[in-house]
């Protein structure tokens, strides 16, 4: 269980470079179905490279002949109806406020619990309930600037990527069982969700025109850091603590550390407004959900 929690919280501070680059690229004006896009067609490029020797993309792709409807399936749920929802919404908030937003996904992961077969875990329900708490609270002043408009705008995409990611992963621990490592199911869920991040291209090139090279570089970046280092630890970490759902749910509340490391990235690199002190107890509460967590499994 240390081993799961510390690849939870070391993935967060990667995740985290995420909403701080996104909200970069939206700043400079980048569309945000390109920031979508290249993150995973770089994903696929760097893990290809990584998995070339061994015939170990060979062992996916057999792996994938067994089970294409269900890989297709639930890699463009977990993948691409978790991420571009989530870069859209990087249009109407800070990176820490999305980063906060986002944290909805420690609830819908507990759940999600009973479609699997295992009773919802009460307490852990409780704690991730208080981070929920905190994540309102550093809400409550964005939301007095915000039409109902643009709330809906941003909540809403964030709804849907919450329950995606994490259903999309618990599918596919169930489909590929043991029989891949994490890295090769992260290399298949990129790969089988490719037809979904061509057809935004194609939308993208449509709308805007092909991105920057500014965004390209930054989309390389979260693509390395998000894509492939934290999705990997996160994976690593879900998979240790897979058949304990008390214990599965405290590793997928780690990610709220997300919301502390996108302050500290949007702050010190993008000259971001620090949090006022209703944000700060909002901030509070959502590490206390976690340190409580951490205790109690």
């Amino acid at each position: 269980m240390k081993k799961a929690l510390l690849f939870g919280v070391l993935s967060s501070l990667f995740f985290a470079a995420t909403f701080v680059l996104n909200t970069s690229m939206n700043l400079s004006g980048g569309n945000f179905l390109w920031s979508a896009t290249l993150r995973y067609f770089f994903m696929f490029l760097i893990l290809s490279c990584l998995l070339i020797k061994g015939g170990r993309i060979q062992k996916v792709v057999l792996h994938i002949k067994k089970n294409p409807i269900q890989w297709l399936l639930y890699s463009t749920i977990g993948f691409g109806f978790f991420y571009a929802p989530l870069t859209f919404a990087s249009n109407y908030g800070q990176s820490w406020l999305v980063a906060g937003c986002w944290q909805i996904t420690i609830v819908a992961g507990i759940l999600l619990t009973p479609l699997f077969g295992k009773k919802i875990p009460l307490k852990s329900l409780l704690l991730s309930l208080l981070i929920l708490i905190g994540v309102f609270v550093i809400q409550l002043e964005q939301a007095s600037e915000l039409s109902i408009k643009q709330a809906l705008l941003s909540i809403l995409p964030i709804l849907v990527a919450a329950f995606s990611y994490p259903f999309g992963n618990r599918k596919m621990m169930e489909v590929c069982k043991e029989e891949l490592s994490t890295m090769e199911r992260v290399y298949g869920m990129t790969l089988c969700s490719m037809p979904f991040w061509l057809l935004l291209s194609i939308f993208a090139y449509q709308i805007s025109g092909l991105p920057s090279s500014s965004q390209v570089m930054q989309s390389f970046i979260v693509a390395v850091f998000s894509g492939v280092i934290a999705t990997i630890l996160f994976f690593k970490a879900t998979e240790l603590v897979r058949t304990k759902p008390h214990q599965l749910a405290i590793v997928e509340a780690t990610q709220a550390g997300e919301v502390i490391f996108s302050i500290i990235g949007e702050v010190l690199l993008l000259g971001g407004a620090i949090p006022t002190p209703i944000g700060m107890i909002g901030l509070s509460l959502i590490v206390l959900g976690m340190i409580l967590g951490s205790i109690f499994s």
